[in-house]
C-alpha cells in the first residue's frame, strides 16, 4: 500500500495543478541593488560548507521519492546530478523499503550513482526503530526526519496522532552518529517550535514552507471527499517568513525550501539568512527528462543567483547574508505581527562602514 501511494504521489507531482495558490513570500523580499557593486562576477564563490561537507551551490535536491519501482530512475537521474554538480540531495521517506526490503534498490542507487556525494536519509518523526536502518541503507551523511501534520490530516490514510513528536526527535538525535535534520514537508515551521527542536538536539532545520508543493492539494486528488483538501489547499506558513522565523530564532543551520522557482528566489532566501536552499517539484519534472535536465536547471539556478550576489556586490554567500533587502506586503505584516523587526535588513551594510 505504502508502495502503491508513492506512485501515486509522483504521477499526481508530476502531471496535476499541486501548488500552492498564495505566494511563497520571496515576490516581496526585494534585494537592494548596489550600482557600486566592487566585485568581479567571475570571481563569484556561490560553495558553502553545511553540515561539513563542502559543496560548490548551496541547492539540494529536496527529499522527493523511492519506495516504488518507477522512483528509481528518477533517483538514478537526481544522483548523476548531484555527483556532477558536487551538490547534496535527500530522498524520500524510506520506511517503504524497510516495510519490503524488494524496493531498497530504488533508495541505494542514489549512494551507488553518487559515491562521495551529500545524501540525506528520511524517516518519519516517530519512526525511532527505523532510524539506524535508513542511515544504513544509503550510508547517508545525515538523516532527515519529516514532519508533515498537513498531509496526514488530509491523506485518507494518514496518522493523525501527534503525541510525543518532539521526544522521537529527541532520541534519534541522541542515538545517531550523525546530523539530524528537521525537516517540514510544506507548510513551515514557526520560531517556537524552531527552538523546541534545536532544544531536542537536531543539527539543522528545512523550514519547507507554503508557496511549493501542497501536500493538502496532492491528497484532495486521492480522496474520495476533496473538499476537505480543498479547504486546506493553502494551509501553511508562507516560505519567506518561515525563513525568518527559523533563521532568528535558532543558532543551527537552515535550510530554506518550499516554492524556490529561481536563483534569484535563492539568492533573497539566502539573504534572509538560510545556509542552503532546496528544490523538489521543478526538478522532479527534469528528471523524467534525464540527469543533463537536471544539471542544466540547476545550472541556470547557479547562474540566476550568480548575478542576483553581482547585482548587491557579494563575492560570496557569507556577503550574500549581509545584504541590505526590503521586506514588503504581507509578508512584512506578518513578521510584524510576529514580533520581528523587518526594519534591520533594510540598512544592514550600514554597520559594515
Amino acid at each position: 500500500m505504502i508502495s502503491d501511494r508513492k506512485l501515486e504521489h509522483l504521477l499526481l507531482c508530476k502531471n496535476c495543478e499541486v501548488e500552492y495558490r498564495k505566494k511563497t513570500g520571496f515576490e516581496e523580499i526585494e534585494l537592494v541593488h548596489k550600482a557600486l557593486p566592487e566585485v568581479n562576477k567571475g570571481d563569484i564563490d556561490i560553495s558553502i560548507e553545511f553540515l561539513g561537507k563542502k559543496l560548490d551551490s548551496p541547492f539540494l535536491i529536496s527529499a522527493i521519492t523511492g519506495g516504488h519501482p518507477a522512483a528509481l530512475s528518477i533517483n538514478r537521474e537526481f544522483a548523476k546530478a548531484v555527483n556532477t554538480l558536487n551538490i547534496g540531495m535527500g530522498v524520500g521517506s524510506q520506511r517503504a523499503a524497510i516495510v519490503n526490503p524488494e524496493l531498497e534498490s530504488t533508495y541505494t542507487v542514489v549512494r551507488e550513482e553518487a559515491p562521495s556525494s551529500f545524501i540525506i536519509g528520511n524517516i518519519g518523526c516517530q519512526q525511532i526503530e527505523l532510524a539506524q536502518r535508513s542511515v544504513d541503507m544509503i550510508n547517508a551523511d545525515a538523516l532527515a526526519v519529516h514532519l508533515n501534520p498537513l498531509q496526514e490530516a488530509i491523506q485518507p490514510e494518514g496518522d493523525v496522532n501527534a503525541r510525543g513528536h518532539i521526544n522521537a526527535i529527541k532520541e534519534i538525535s541522541k542515538t545517531l552518529k550523525l546530523p539530524v535534520i528537521a525537516k517540514e514537508t510544506g507548510a513551515g515551521i514557526k520560531a517556537e517550535d524552531a527552538i523546541k527542536l534545536e532544544s531536542a538536539g537536531v543539527s539543522a532545520i528545512d523550514v519547507a514552507g507554503s508557496g511549493g508543493t501542497s501536500w493538502a492539494a496532492v491528497e484532495t486528488y486521492r480522496a474520495n471527499d476533496r473538499s476537505m483538501g480543498d479547504l486546506f489547499w493553502d494551509w501553511g506558513i508562507p516560505s519567506a517568513a518561515s525563513t525568518v522565523e527559523v533563521c532568528e530564532s535558532v543558532e543551527i543551520p537552515v535550510i530554506s525550501s518550499g516554492g524556490i522557482r529561481s536563483g534569484l528566489d535563492a539568492a533573497k532566501a539566502l539573504a534572509l539568512g538560510a545556509d542552503a536552499v532546496g528544490i523538489a517539484l521543478p526538478l522532479l519534472k527534469e528528471a523524467y527528462i534525464g540527469h543533463e535536465s537536471v544539471i542544466n536547471k540547476l545550472n541556470k539556478f547557479n547562474e540566476e543567483l550568480r548575478v542576483a550576489m553581482f547585482l548587491v556586490g557579494a563575492s560570496n554567500i557569507a556577503e550574500l547574508r549581509k545584504s541590505d533587502l526590503i521586506i514588503k506586503g504581507n509578508t512584512r505584516e506578518w513578521l510584524n505581527e510576529r514580533g520581528f523587526d523587518t526594519k534591520k535588513y533594510a540598512r544592514r551594510s550600514q554597520n559594515e562602514r
